[in-house]
């Protein structure tokens, strides 16, 4: 019996590897300001300009790519094995998706629109302006995919065909429908309460629209929150809008969650326990992804309510549970250094603003938010 040779361990991810062999650009850190106007190169397999952006925190576990449609253009279709969730930055245009067995299902989209393309189906994007480029920003967990079967083209280019029709539960693109939060969804205060309503389908037309929002007082700031649940796969998301001239309680969990603006204009802060702060300022087309178990927190500098979208990585990551969040995953107004407060009144002031933070927040841990 042969024994073959010793190799070394990998050190390097799969997914690494296979983006930087596409030659296009793969932007890198903490964020990008603005998706709409980052720098893309052509990508021959897929015949449009692209990027791919790999930020702290998404490593080995989730993909973001920019695609650029110019106006009018039909980009070749192609097929993925995982799902792919599309966050439409600007331009409106149309998406067909088949399933390979001669059923397909085609709808339109415009700017800051969100859809799911289910795994194995191909997908074709078309700008259907004359005159608008469209930026699409995807988002997958091909990476974390590639760490179990390390080739490519098994995702890239499989030939498996979807059991049943995309088609067989009717119309799988139409609106986005509300399922009222159901009782035990979290905790608050270490009691079960009432859960945040959740958003079901495979198509939300306008994140900045939507205003079917249930509170969620745990994070503060009068915060209200939508979860979006992806029809037909555990992916899922959340959106937050708080009010002008505010902030959020810090907080942390896992990797791999990709945070998208939809509009509003402020900061966030990031920091490792016991480490040093990172700063990003964020305004539409921004992008940050918190680093695994890293704390983070979000001011509005804005005269509007902010809002920022979080496309989450598979829910075994993460990193807290919700009976916890209040215990050692999140800082209260109480606890919080006081500099925290300090920095955003400074940051209002240079705009000729006041805080609308109320002092009773940082002194009684049971305000509740009026």
């Amino acid at each position: 019996m042969s024994v073959e040779a010793a190799v070394e361990p990998r050190a390097r991810f799969v997914y690494d590897e296979w983006m930087e062999s596409r030659g296009v650009p793969i932007h890198t850190g903490y964020a990008v300001s603005d998706l709409r106007t980052v720098e893309l190169g052509w990508w021959e397999e897929r015949q449009c300009n692209t990027a791919f952006v790999q930020l702290m925190g998404q490593e080995g576990v989730s993909e973001t790519r920019v695609t650029e449609i110019p106006p009018g253009a039909t980009l070749p279709a192609y097929k993925v094995g995982i799902d792919e969730v599309v966050y439409v930055l600007m331009g409106n245009g149309s998406t067909q998706v088949s399933d390979g067995s001669g059923h397909s299902q085609s709808f339109e989209w415009s700017a800051r629109a969100m859809f799911l393309v289910p795994a194995n189906t191909t997908r074709q994007f078309r700008n259907l302006s004359g005159d608008t480029t469209v930026r699409l920003v995807h988002y997958t967990y091909l990476p974390l995919a590639l760490s179990v079967v390390t080739d490519p083209d098994y995702f890239l280019n499989n030939p498996y065909r979807l059991p049943a029709p995309i088609t067989a539960d009717g119309d799988a693109y139409s609106d986005a429908r509300t399922v009222p939060g159901g009782e035990g969804y979290r905790w608050i205060n270490g009691q079960r309460g009432k859960g945040v309503a959740y958003w079901y389908g495979r198509l939300f037309p306008d994140m900045l629209a939507w205003d079917r929002l249930d509170t969620n007082e745990e994070r503060g700031a009068g915060s209200r929150t939508v979860r979006i649940q992806f029809a037909g796969t555990d992916m899922s998301a959340h959106m937050s809008v708080f009010a002008s001239r505010t902030y959020k309680k810090g907080h942390r969990h896992g990797p791999g969650r990709a945070i998208l603006i939809p509009g509003g204009e402020g900061y966030s802060v990031m920091w490792p326990e016991g480490g040093e702060k990172v700063i990003v300022r964020w305004q539409e087309g921004s992008m940050f992804v918190p680093p695994n178990r890293w704390f983070h927190q979000h001011f509005n500098l804005g005269a509007n309510p902010a809002r920022y979208l979080a496309i989450h990585p598979p829910i075994q990551l993460n990193g807290y549970t919700e009976k916890v969040v209040n215990a050692n995953d999140q800082i209260e107004y109480v606890a919080e250094d006081p500099e925290v407060r300090a920095m955003f009144e400074r940051e209002l002031a240079e705009r000729g603003l006041t805080t609308l933070m109320p002092d009773e927040a940082y002194t009684n841990p049971d305000y509740v938010w009026k």
